[in-house]
């Protein structure tokens, strides 16, 4: 069931409400998805394009957004964005980014004040940015009540024990000081690891290779279910080609695995797949190929989620 004023709709008993941060242009295909192979945007361009890919442009085409999940009582969001403000300069399309995110929580129904938990499904910046604010001149948490449930491996991983990362990416030490630091002092984040049950209805899973840390979260209700599976996928061409990897995978081998694998089951359970940066309808339905098998499997959609295409906030 579909509510178009607030761009929700429910899965059992759950309600999950759709709020984007931006959509727009990123990059080419060929910098988003490297490993593609050649010609596999145009051999699918009558689904892709619009929605996913300006082929006159050659542009990708991805949204920043948060799913609110309102179960068992509670409200939980799920990846918070680029968050504004915030001092990216190896990140263009972050780097003192400005949106009414914040507004676009409440027109979906949600003040700071009413989130109880905050899932980031991994660590890199365009996932954890709105964890907190400025409020003169400090970091700190935006939704002062909630647990912020990060995974262990991430958390170490980006954290000052590694380096920030090893200083592979310089921003990877601000990310963490200005999004992630901040929660700590207040004593309201929670690592974990391996998985998480939050409630009767959602549970996390690890599922790295994104980064160490990268996470899904399955959700099932009344017969209905569905896998919000952070940046496992960044294109539906991966739906197509599961073996092939963003340009943003820290581990290519590991994150196929967890891709190949997390797919197997969507398709298998019928589990709605939510990922963190489509566009257009933002969720889909996939099946297995006929030929796949447990090795090389591929997939293809088979049914887009009834959000609305079109709407940002910058």
């Amino acid at each position: 069931m579909t509510n178009e004023n607030r761009q929700s709709i429910w899965l059992g008993d759950v309600e999950v409400i759709r709020v984007r941060e931006w959509q727009g242009f990123f990059t080419s295909p060929q910098a988003l998805v490297p490993d593609a192979a050649a010609g596999l945007w145009q051999d699918n361009e009558d689904w892709l394009a619009p929605d996913h890919w300006q082929p006159e442009q050659d542009q990708a085409v991805l949204a920043l957004q948060t799913w609110v999940l309102r179960s068992a009582g509670q409200t939980v969001l799920i990846d918070t964005g680029v968050g504004n403000g915030r001092e990216r300069p190896n990140a263009p399309h972050f780097h003192h980014w400005q949106t009414d995110f914040l507004g676009a929580l409440a027109q979906a129904g949600v003040q700071p004040d009413d989130v109880d938990i905050v899932v980031n499904t991994h660590l890199h910046a365009d996932h954890v940015g709105w964890n907190t604010r400025d409020v003169d001149g400090e970091w700190v948490p935006t939704f002062p009540r909630a647990r912020y449930l990060m995974p262990a491996a991430d958390d170490f991983h980006f954290g000052p024990a590694n380096s920030h990362g090893k200083d592979r990416n310089p921003d990877d030490r601000l990310v963490y000081e200005d999004s992630i630091a901040p929660v700590h002092r207040t004593g309201q984040a929670v690592l974990w690891d391996g998985t998480h049950r939050i409630d009767e209805h959602l549970t996390l899973e690890s599922a790295p290779g994104h980064t160490p840390g990268s996470s899904v979260l399955r959700l099932a209700s009344q017969g209905e279910r569905a896998v919000f599976v952070g940046d496992l996928l960044h294109s539906p061409v991966q739906i197509v080609q599961p073996s092939c990897n963003s340009c943003f995978c820290l581990d290519p081998v590991q994150a196929a695995a967890s891709r190949h694998r997390v797919l197997q089951r969507a398709a298998a359970e019928r589990e709605l797949v939510v990922p963190a940066h489509f566009a257009g309808p933002g969720a889909l339905n996939i099946r297995a190929h006929a030929d796949a098998d447990a090795d090389a499997g591929t997939f293809a959609p088979a049914g887009w989620a009834p959000w609305p295409t079109s709407h940002t906030t910058k």
